[in-house]
């Protein structure tokens, strides 16, 4: 199965997982699922860290080279089809890296792993 892990869930599973659900947890070590981080949560990050609202154990590019060579981890590139797929998209949700990230996953068909409540109201598999 392949997963689409959003920011939060990402910066949790990378932390140590204490904040993942069980369910979650589990998709996560299962070697059969194929792991994605869009281009938007590494956006999302660098902004927060820049700002001060995000500490990181290390600079952002180390810790996604690690999860690359650890864990298999994809990048997931923004594609113009991604942005055009806004369109389509109520508006239950107002931020805007979640919502490219939810266009993202329903494009692709994969389910997204999250706690937010709110991706759940676009109708595509969520994991939690």
């Amino acid at each position: 199965m392949d997963l689409l892990l959003d920011t939060c869930t990402f910066i949790w599973w990378d932390s140590g997982g204490n904040r993942l659900s069980t369910a979650a947890s589990a998709a996560l070590h299962d070697s059969t699922n194929r792991l994605h981080l869009s281009h938007a949560s590494l956006w999302e990050m660098q902004l927060k860290h820049q700002k001060g609202k995000l500490l990181l154990r290390k600079p952002l590019t180390e810790i996604i080279q690690e999860q690359v060579a650890q864990n298999g981890l994809q990048l997931l590139a923004i594609e113009p089809e991604d942005i055009y797929a806004l369109s389509e998209l109520p508006t239950h949700h107002a931020d805007p890296f979640d919502r490219i990230i939810i266009a993202q996953a329903r494009r692709r068909g994969f389910s997204v792993v999250t706690d937010d409540g709110e991706f759940g109201q676009y109708g595509g598999p969520v994991v939690w």
